[in-house]
């Protein structure tokens, strides 16, 4: 008897516009609301920006969740409510714990927007298990060197977070779960480990198979649990590899805001609107929230 087909499903994001900069949204989707504790996942870009002109999302809100960013090319800078201001770039990570409520903006850095040039990253939204819901909020941040690396026959791979082949990051985690970014050279294979409860790898370039069946960039591939994946790379391919522990129960995504309880993104949309969300210094500008009549 043949094994199993390793594929559970294969997302196609939607593209989507936030200010004017394209995405495409891999999670959440009406095939897979989430993978893991990871409940959003967007590429940004890539776009090439013109010499004067950048990126620029406004101050808005987040609760239950961490951000992650990763840069593929370009940079950001970030600045929060707490008080944090931070530049990213390519190879480097940027978590921002919102639990009970932060507010953060992302805009392209002077230099860069002064320069021009190509920007492309993943936003992911890591969903807090329960008891860490109204965390207090954080921000850290690590640079390309501090994040732990494995080469093998034909792979390299930066671990972002959490724990994958016996490495660890340094970054924050509130559940198992991990992000590698996974760069194979033509005819190489990678085993994708099974040791987790939902995997998926986000295909950034190039074209891989498993078991003859070929993924292109821009798909969202969901492993089957606990099944051997082989990804047989058919050209020069790099991808994004997610997934850990699944979420202890369903949650609601709305806007910015995940939660357990309806009646806590109500009351977020309600704190923001009425201007209780701790603003960001020097920063008046603002997203308002979008109309909420039902989750």
């Amino acid at each position: 008897m043949s094994a199993p087909d390793p594929v559970e499903v294969v997302v196609i994001p939607q593209a989507k516009d936030i200010g004017g900069f394209g995405v495409r949204r891999a999670l959440p989707s009406a095939k897979r609301r989430m993978v893991g504790p990871f409940v959003f996942l967007d590429e940004m870009g890539p776009v090439d920006f013109a010499p004067g002109v950048g990126m620029d999302v406004r101050p808005h809100p987040h609760i239950g969740l961490a951000t992650l960013t990763y840069l593929l090319d370009g940079a950001l800078f970030h600045r929060d409510s707490l008080g944090s201001a931070q530049e990213i770039t390519p190879g480097a990570v940027n978590l921002m714990v919102a639990g009970r409520g932060v507010v953060h903006s992302e805009r392209s850095p002077a230099g860069f927007r002064a320069a021009g040039g190509r920007m492309r990253g993943l936003q992911m939204w890591i969903g807090l298990p329960k008891s860490f819901e109204e965390a207090e909020p954080g921000f850290e941040h690590h640079a390309r060197e501090a994040l732990p690396t494995l080469q093998g026959e034909g792979f390299r791979l930066r671990l972002a977070i959490g724990a994958l082949h016996g490495l660890r990051a340094p970054v924050r985690t509130f559940s198992p779960c991990f992000f590698a970014d996974v760069a194979l050279d033509q005819g190489a294979t990678y085993e994708f480990d099974a040791g987790q409860d939902e995997r998926a790898f986000y295909l950034l370039s190039g074209e891989v198979e498993i078991e003859g069946a070929s993924f292109t960039p821009g798909q969202l591939v969901v492993i089957r649990p606990g099944q051997p994946a082989a990804l047989r790379a058919k050209a020069r391919s790099r991808l994004a590899a997610l997934g850990g522990e699944a979420m202890d129960g369903p949650r609601f995504l709305w806007w910015n805001f995940v939660s357990s309880s309806r009646e806590r993104i109500f009351a977020a949309r309600a704190a923001w609107e009425a201007g209780h969300f701790k603003s960001i210094a020097g920063d008046p500008e603002f997203i308002p929230a979008p109309e909420l009549k039902a989750l």
